[in-house]
C-alpha cells in the first residue's frame, strides 16, 4: 500500500468519525433545531456526488468516506425534516 492510499484511508477515518457524534446527539435528543436544512441538503448531494467521482475513479478511499458520510449526513437530513414536519 503505497503512502497516498494511506493518507486517503487515515482522511477517510477522520472526515467519518467527526459525524458520528452528531448523528448520535440527534438520535439520542431528537434535537435538530441548529441543523440548517438547505445546508444538509446541499452536504448530502455533495457527498452523493464525490461517491460517484469515487467510483468513476475506482478510488476507494474517496468512495468509502463519502458513501459512508452520505448515510450519516442524510440520517441527519431525514431527521430535520420530519422533525419540522410534526
Amino acid at each position: 500500500m503505497d503512502t497516498a492510499l494511506i493518507v486517503g484511508y487515515l482522511a477517510s477515518i477522520c472526515s467519518v468519525t467527526s459525524f458520528i457524534p452528531q448523528v448520535w446527539k440527534i438520535f439520542k435528543t431528537g434535537d435538530t433545531a441548529a441543523i440548517s436544512a438547505k445546508m444538509y441538503a446541499l452536504t448530502v448531494t455533495g457527498f452523493a456526488l464525490w461517491t460517484a467521482f469515487g467510483v468513476m475513479r475506482v478510488e476507494w478511499p474517496i468512495i468509502l468516506t463519502n458513501a459512508i458520510c452520505f448515510c450519516l449526513s442524510g440520517l441527519i437530513l431525514i431527521k430535520k425534516i420530519t422533525r419540522r414536519a410534526r
